[in-house]
């Protein structure tokens, strides 16, 4: 894969099964757009190639109504926020539900199919394009009192606040009615079953102190004031309410903001009547199941259908209904070892998945649905939508287990260049740093392994998918453990005879960025060159300008100022001898742009040959989301800056 071959990605991320109709989000990048285009596309459940089923270039999110008789979706002009669509199964026009000036979000039928629920930010008058010649520079200025107030690729918050709405279909003529005020956020709502109150999700005391737990509030459809329904012990997500009443969620527990490094877990209540307050019980174990945030639970006959993260892998797995804090071996697994399933839906007794691996990005996925296992061997790849990224060139991916010096097992991957070698060698490292890497098709990878480096990725405690301890290790001991398992599975890397253990650069973003600071200012004899990208580099400025800042920090460091700046690569810029790219985004929020202007200036003042990337109009995720010609020139920036410090086939440019 080349810098170009990006637009050749085509990545289905979200399915809506309903009887015989599967539909399937399909997104990928233009570059000479420069945008993300998406469709939804049916895909046959008897085999052959999926078919578009709606017209625009930028629709997403199909819900099908319980009846089968309509799908509601989202649809973006270019430009323009999305909104809320409906039309037929059985063909006809698509229908414009809401013209919102913060657009719509996902679209939730009611029981009787007749109306939609809907979460969306609403703007304050005068911001964000709602009054005609009014533009950002000129509006009126933000009176702020609260710590969570911004979010990276979302902005302020308490002027554009997530409000609850429910819109009519059956009327032509309806409007979208807005059933909670500016005072707070919601998220996820879902129906009751009897049609008359909406369920949703809000922090504790709806927002009136600053706090990183959630509660389940219920809603009235006639418009009364939210009730608190079940209170957490931590973070609630993606809650779902069977026909008897029962309500599941993913969530976490922890204590006052503590929230880092916490493996997800299956939550179940029962929906009180009203006035009654339910707590919920956690059907997984908190140290062995980290169930993902990403994928709601869908309830099935005795129990509950979830992805749980385990070794890289994102596997599909039951919980019956009757577990309480069951262990990850007794909950059978219906998809294999090895691969990610990225969503899923059931309709019946068929499964319908989205499955990525090592080899290309997602695939839709058929099975029988068979709680006890069996899922994995009756599985049917139903399409093949990787087939042009993997006509440019894939290359295969090796895993890496071993021990480190202190005997703590250690895991991770080998991405080989074409040829015998010896090939100069990345070391990358993932954010987080709870964000593991995956059994799944990494692009950067790819990218960097067909220009002729040999790529090795690892886990290191920190990581998410090993057990919560592993996670937690680096509590108070970053830069420490986590050290120790990074440079051991590159040593792993570097007994392979394909590896040149005389040309090892290092790399990486966010939590990786600063681990690639910290090894080069005190590993810096095993390396070649360093490329830091939004990286964290000086935590004291970090607590206060992160949009995070505020509890990550001293949830990972403590409360003491000088830990943090014992733990800042700024402080051992002095230290760093080899050649440095601090790499950043102009509008990231997570990692602010002045920690890498801090690490430039700090390594220049040192005397370092270091180089500063800035690319403007992106946030946090450039790498992963932001613009695609942004994404592209990146990629050549990376590969510019191996080929000019550490070559694959002859002597450093300088």
């Amino acid at each position: 894969m080349r810098p170009q071959d990006l637009s050749a990605l085509r990545v289905p991320s979200d399915l809506a099964f309903h009887g015989d109709l599967l539909l399937v989000e399909v997104t990928r990048p233009d570059v000479e757009q420069n945008a993300y285009l998406s469709s939804i596309e049916r895909v046959p459940l008897g085999g052959g190639d999926p078919v578009p089923w709606t017209a625009g270039s930028r629709d997403r999110t199909p819900r099908v109504s319980p009846d089968g008789t309509r799908v509601a979706f989202l649809r973006a002009e270019a430009g323009q926020r999305a909104q809320l669509y409906v039309m037929p199964v059985d063909g006809g026009e698509a229908r414009r539900l809401t013209a919102l000036p913060g657009g719509a979000g996902e679209p939730v039928w009611s029981p009787d199919s007749r109306r939609i629920a809907f979460a969306a930010r609403v703007p304050e008058p005068g911001r964000y394009g709602t009054e005609e010649g009014v533009d950002a520079a000129s509006e009126a200025p933000r009176r702020i009192t609260r710590l969570l107030y911004r979010l990276d690729d979302v902005g302020f918050l308490d002027d554009q606040r997530r409000r609850l709405f429910v819109v009519d279909v059956v009327d032509d003529a309806a409007e979208p009615v807005e059933l909670t005020d500016g005072g707070f956020d919601v998220a996820t709502p879902v129906w009751a079953p009897d049609g008359t109150r909406l369920v949703v999700v809000a922090e504790r005391d709806l927002g009136r102190v600053d706090t990183l737990h959630h509660d389940v509030y219920v809603v009235p459809v006639s418009g009364a004031a939210p009730r608190l329904a079940v209170r957490s012990a931590g973070d609630v997500s993606a809650p779902v309410i069977t026909e008897d009443g029962r309500l599941y969620y993913v969530g976490t527990e922890f204590p006052d903001r503590e929230d880092v490094a916490r493996n997800g877990g299956l939550f179940r209540a029962t929906l009180p009547a009203d006035g009654d307050i339910e707590k919920a019980v956690r059907l997984t174990d908190a140290e062995t199941v980290d169930v993902a945030h990403g994928c709601a639970p869908v309830p099935v006959a005795g129990g509950v259908l979830v992805v749980v993260r385990e070794r890289g892998s994102a596997r599909l797995r039951f919980v019956p209904d009757d577990a309480v804090a069951a262990p990850l071996d007794t909950l059978p697994a219906l998809t294999e070892e090895r691969a990610s399933v990225r969503g899923f839906a059931v309709s019946g007794d068929r499964l319908a998945l989205l499955r990525a691996d090592v080899d290309g990005p997602a695939e839709v996925v058929l099975t029988t649905l068979d709680t006890a296992g069996g899922s994995v061997e009756t599985a049917t790849i139903a399409t093949d939508y990787g087939r042009a990224i993997r006509d440019r060139g894939v290359r295969p991916v090796r895993e890496l287990t071993g021990t480190g010096p202190d005997g703590y097992p250690v895991h991770g991957w080998i991405v080989l260049p074409e040829g015998p070698g010896p090939h100069p060698v990345l070391l990358t490292v993932h954010g987080g740093p709870f964000a593991p890497y995956e059994w799944s098709f990494f692009d950067e990878a790819q990218v960097y392994a067909a220009a002729g480096y040999a790529v090795v990725m690892s886990n290191p405690r920190g990581s998410a998918g090993y057990g919560e301890r592993h996670a937690r290790a680096v509590i108070g001991a970053m830069g420490t453990v986590d050290v120790s398992d990074i440079l051991a599975v590159l040593d792993l890397a570097l007994a392979e005879p394909e590896c040149d253990a005389a040309r090892v650069g290092v790399m990486g973003g966010s939590y990786g960025g600063f681990m690639t600071s910290w090894l080069a200012a005190h590993h810096g004899e095993r390396f070649t060159a360093a490329w830091s990208e939004r990286a964290v580099n000086a935590w004291d400025s970090f607590h206060g300008s992160s949009d995070i800042g505020w509890y990550f920090t001293e949830a990972y460091l403590g409360p003491d100022p000088t830990v943090w700046r014992e733990k800042s690569p700024v402080s051992y810029a002095h230290r760093v001898t080899i050649p440095f790219a601090v790499v950043h985004s102009e509008q990231d929020w997570r990692c602010p742009v002045e920690q890498a202007q801090r690490q430039y200036v700090a390594l220049h003042r040192a005397g370092v040959d270091v180089e500063l990337l800035l690319f403007p109009g992106e946030g946090h995720e450039l790498s992963r989301s932001g613009g695609p010609r942004h994404r592209v020139q990146r990629f050549e920036a990376v590969l510019d800056f191996w080929k000019r410090r550490m070559p694959v086939g002859g002597a450093a440019e300088g």
